[in-house]
């Protein structure tokens, strides 16, 4: 909850909009310590006060912004009101050790690349994640070893990749994580046009088994659909999924709505390898076919069902996940994916008529409302 100051020398006052907003331009060349509330008249906190301390002492105040100060009277953070107000609104945000939201920016595997990581490094970003369809190859191991020596302290995600083999070698290279699923996705046609790629259950089982020995974790990446796929991927030992399709109807994803036929208000949806997408020269890299004459379509375009808000989706997707490890006999995630590695929950094959058996069945018609809200919440 609050903004750490690196080098913070000796505090001697602080300077707000309020000192400056409404002062004239002829003030302009007034000296910061004839507009700023001196040291003297500050509220500070001390290095160490919890949430509540800070919370109270902002409150009493009746100020914006709190000055922490260490032992030697030295800036070591500041706290505003609006940062206690998001720490209260977003308890769940991930953060970094300076209380910033975690920021991931995707890169590819060619020399261009690396004066954006140098860019991406100095504005503090905090995790590379190589944009790849087939992670395996020489490109992308090479800039995984150049990244580790260059960035040591910036997490690589590499992928994505679907055998053991393939996990090692970027593994080896020293990446930090791994995105698993060729084929997979929603919009992705690759197993279709190339013959190449892997069930998604066995891929996530197989590739997960062998990270799992070198502690690195594995996103499953293609085939969410629904909070009962998050369910099994975990189960199969993945550490996160990816979310494309399922987030792709929400009102804050990219892309405007429209109305078919029918009435339905849907939004367009598009995967990288699509021809629209490599039209507009936005995935032959990751496709490895910039300088290609003929672009071979590796994923379709459509479109999405809204889903509204993600402040409403995301809360059922969660409260979905909670009843699915209850019912599953699991108290978390973490403790649902070491049951699934340790077999004692297991998977079972079901027949046709199992699977029927499992869904709505031996009704003429019904509605499927997903969730609701209720107005206490």
């Amino acid at each position: 909850y609050q903004r750490r100051v690196h080098g913070g020398g000796k505090l001697v006052g602080i300077v707000t909009s309020r000192d400056v907003d409404l002062l004239p331009e002829s003030h302009h060349e007034k000296k910061l310590s004839e507009v700023m509330t001196p040291r003297e008249k500050l509220i500070v906190g001390t290095e160490g006060l919890s949430l509540q301390e800070a919370q109270n002492l902002l409150k009493t105040s009746k100020k914006g912004k709190l000055p922490i100060v260490n032992a030697s009277d030295e800036l070591v953070a500041i706290i505003s009101k609006s940062d206690l107000r998001k720490e209260r609104s977003f308890p769940l945000a991930s953060m970094d050790d300076n209380n910033h939201l975690l920021v991931g920016a995707a890169i590819g595997t060619h020399d261009d690349d690396k004066v954006r990581c140098q860019l991406l490094s100095e504005a503090g970003v905090n995790l590379f994640v190589i944009d790849s369809s087939q992670g395996n190859s020489t490109y992308q191991i090479e800039m995984v070893k150049w990244l580790k020596r260059t960035y040591p302290t910036i997490d690589v995600i590499a992928g994505n990749v679907v055998t053991q083999k393939q996990a090692e070698n970027l593994i080896t290279a020293g990446a930090d994580g791994l995105r698993v699923g060729m084929g997979s996705g929603s919009i992705c046609i690759t197993q279709e046009v190339c013959a190449v790629g892997r069930p998604q259950g066995s891929a996530v089982f197989h590739v997960s088994s062998y990270a799992n020995q070198f502690g690195i974790p594995i996103i499953a990446d293609g085939g969410i659909a629904n909070v009962g796929h998050i369910m099994k991927a975990v189960a199969l030992g993945a550490n996160c999924v990816m979310m494309g399709s399922m987030l792709a109807g929400t009102t804050e994803s990219p892309g405007e709505f429209f109305y078919n036929e029918e009435g339905q208000r849907l939004k367009k949806y598009r995967g990288m390898g699509s021809v629209g997408a490599m039209k507009k020269g936005q995935s032959s890299k990751r496709y490895f076919s910039e300088t290609d004459t003929i672009k071979v379509a590796q994923g379709v375009e459509g479109s999405v069902a809204d889903k509204g808000s993600i402040h409403v989706f995301i809360p059922y997707v969660l409260k979905g996940v909670q009843h699915g490890c209850q019912d599953a006999g699991t108290k978390s995630l973490d403790h649902l994916r070491e049951q699934g590695h340790s077999g004692v929950l297991r998977f079972e094959k079901r027949s046709a008529s199992a699977q029927t058996e499992g869904g709505v069945h031996g009704l003429a018609s019904y509605d499927k409302t997903l969730f609701y809200r209720t107005h206490a919440d």
